[in-house]
C-alpha cells in the first residue's frame, strides 16, 4: 500500500466564493478586462456551475477563457494576485476547511488543491494555507503573455487524470485517500478515491451522497487567517448535515470606491 493524500476542491469547499470572479475587480481595474466582460465571465462560471458534467458546456467555457486571457503579460496577472491577494481571498477561507487542511497534514498525508481556476491564482492561495501542491488550469504562454490555447483545463475528468498521474508518480493509495468538492461536476474526483465527503453540496451532488452514503459537510465559517490562529480552539472543523453573476457590477463599485477612499485618507 502506498501513501494516501487529500484532494481539495477550491471554489465553495476551500473559500466561500469564485476565486476566478473574486480577481475580476481588479483584473478590471487594471484594464484587463471591460465591465461586459466581468458580467460575461460571471455568467459562465454560472453556467458551469449548473451543467458542468456536460462536455459541450466545458469546451465553451474553457474556450472562453482562453480568449478573454489572450495578449494578457503573465507577469502583471502573478503581480494583481500578490497584490490583492490578501484583501479579496483571505477572508473568505473557511475556518472548517483550514482546520481539515491541517488535521490532514498532521495525519502525514500530502494535501492538493485541485481547481479548475487558472495556475497563477490557485497556487497563491495554496501557499496562504501551507499547501504546495495544486493541480490547476495552465494556460499556454509564448514571450510572456497568453496565447488564447489552454494547455491544460483542470475540470471534470481532467481532474482525475491528472489525479491519478500524480497519484503515481507520488505513489499514492487512492483507495485509502480523500477527497472534498461542492460540485456535482466533481463526481469523477469523488468517486476515485476511497474517502469522498461532499462540501456545501449543489442539489445534484446531495442526491448523489444520499444514493453513496458520502460524509455531508456544511462550512460555514469564512474567517481571516488572523482571527483563525486567535480564535482555533473555538472553531468547529466540520458538521456534518442530513439533509453569482448579480453581484458583480455592486462588486465593482464597492471596490472602486473603497480604493479611492483608501486613497484620500492617505493622501
Amino acid at each position: 500500500m502506498g501513501r494516501s493524500a487529500a484532494f481539495f476542491d477550491l471554489d465553495k469547499t476551500v473559500i466561500a466564493k469564485s476565486s476566478a470572479l473574486a480577481f475580476g475587480r481588479p483584473f478590471y481595474r487594471d484594464g484587463l478586462i471591460t465591465r461586459r466582460d466581468v458580467v460575461k465571465s460571471a455568467y459562465a462560471q454560472l453556467m458551469f456551475r449548473l451543467g458542468g458534467t456536460d462536455e459541450q458546456t466545458m469546451a465553451r467555457t474553457r474556450d472562453y477563457l482562453a480568449a478573454l486571457c489572450k495578449g494578457w503579460q503573465v507577469e502583471q496577472v502573478r503581480q494583481i494576485v500578490a497584490e490583492t491577494l490578501h484583501e479579496l481571498i483571505n477572508p473568505y477561507v473557511y475556518a472548517e476547511a483550514a482546520a481539515l487542511i491541517e488535521e490532514h497534514q498532521a495525519a502525514g498525508r500530502d494535501v492538493v488543491l485541485v481547481s479548475a481556476s487558472g495556475e497563477e491564482m490557485v497556487r497563491p492561495i495554496g501557499e496562504l494555507l501551507g499547501v504546495t501542491d495544486v493541480i490547476a488550469t495552465r494556460m499556454t504562454v509564448r514571450d510572456g503573455r497568453y496565447s488564447g490555447e489552454v494547455e491544460f483545463y483542470a475540470a471534470g475528468p481532467s481532474k482525475v487524470e491528472a489525479v491519478s498521474e500524480l497519484a503515481a508518480a507520488r505513489d499514492y493509495d487512492l483507495a485509502d485517500s480523500y477527497a472534498y468538492s461542492d460540485s456535482y461536476s466533481d463526481r469523477p474526483l469523488l468517486e476515485c478515491v476511497g474517502h469522498p465527503s461532499v462540501v456545501n453540496p449543489d442539489r445534484q451532488l446531495r442526491k448523489l451522497a444520499s444514493e453513496n452514503a458520502w460524509p455531508v459537510l456544511e462550512f460555514r465559517h469564512p474567517i481571516p487567517l488572523g482571527r483563525r490562529l486567535r480564535e482555533r480552539p473555538a472553531v468547529p472543523v466540520a458538521a456534518a448535515a442530513l439533509g453569482v453573476g448579480v453581484g458583480v457590477a455592486i462588486g465593482i463599485a464597492w471596490y472602486g470606491r473603497h480604493r479611492r477612499t483608501r486613497a484620500a485618507t492617505t493622501a
